[in-house]
């Protein structure tokens, strides 16, 4: 299943990233994942949490502007060459990753790479065609 991803776009100055995060725990939503990425005047906070549709509400309601997203999350070997196996299935599928980030949970000797494609839906079918293991919602958002 696909993954549904937040970003939420601030600007860079001191004091708007705890903005965010201030929001989401006054609302009881808890972050799984995170990545942040940086230009000159701002930011795209991507988010994996635990509800991201009520995320966006509180979000919004507070002035920021909010995307979400489908990304995969794909279990991957956590050694040399892991990652190299699941870009190859993905080349092979003629799927191009825009971006990925990565985190460690509690995947046993495996790392966890939350990757957005131009073709979620391909990617999906072509990594679990490869037998490998993909994390659904209910892995991910720890309601």
């Amino acid at each position: 299943m696909l993954i549904k991803q937040i970003s939420v776009f601030i600007e860079n100055m001191p004091g708007k990233l705890g903005e965010v995060t201030q929001v989401l725990e006054e609302n009881g939503i808890d972050m799984s994942a995170l990545s942040l990425a940086d230009t000159t005047d701002f930011g795209i906070l991507r988010l994996i949490v635990n509800d991201p549709d009520k995320a966006c509400q509180v979000l919004r309601n507070h002035d920021f502007i909010v995307k979400q997203s489908d990304v995969v999350a794909a279990v991957i070997d956590d050694r040399p060459g892991g990652l190299t196996a699941v870009l190859q299935i993905l080349s092979g599928a003629q799927v191009s990753v825009e971006y990925m980030y990565a985190f460690v949970g509690n995947q046993d000797g495996h790392a966890v790479v939350v990757m957005r494609t131009d073709n979620a839906e391909t990617a999906l079918q072509a990594l679990e065609d490869n037998h490998v293991s993909t994390l659904d919602p209910k892995d991910i958002y720890r309601l």
